[in-house]
């Protein structure tokens, strides 16, 4: 089952402009699948950089506006667009350049994926 979501990914990774990771990943940053290009960041797709957004969620949902569901990092030469679907964490890395909203609209195809995974991480 596991060479099936990775081909899923593969599919997604190579039919999406500009993208050049996606990484699924428990909430303390742990990853469970991870597909990349060789142009990938290779600091972008460890655990230390992946476990950076549980902790950036928890603040933000500290603001009083509800549940963190999708957060976008831009940096120089990458950007970054996390999906919270807890106890999950869904990470697409991508140029610059690439197409943020087309990144951001990834969050839908990643439904089965996340279905199948879900009970195996959620050991609440």
């Amino acid at each position: 089952m596991a060479e099936e979501m990775k081909k899923f990914l593969l599919d997604i990774l190579n039919s999406t402009d500009d993208l050049l990771g996606i990484v699924i990943t428990d909430r303390d940053g742990v990853p469970l699948l991870k597909v990349s290009t060789e142009d990938a960041p290779e600091l972008g797709m460890r655990p230390a950089f992946l476990s950076t957004f549980g902790m950036a969620t928890d603040q933000a949902g500290k603001l009083g506006m509800g549940k963190n569901k999708r957060m976008v990092c831009i940096y120089g030469n990458y950007q970054v667009v996390h999906f919270n679907k807890l106890p999950l964490v869904i990470t697409v890395i991508g140029t610059s350049t690439a197409n943020t909203g087309l990144l951001m609209e990834l969050e839908d195809q990643f439904t089965h994926i996340v279905t199948q995974l879900t009970p195996v991480v959620d050991i609440s």
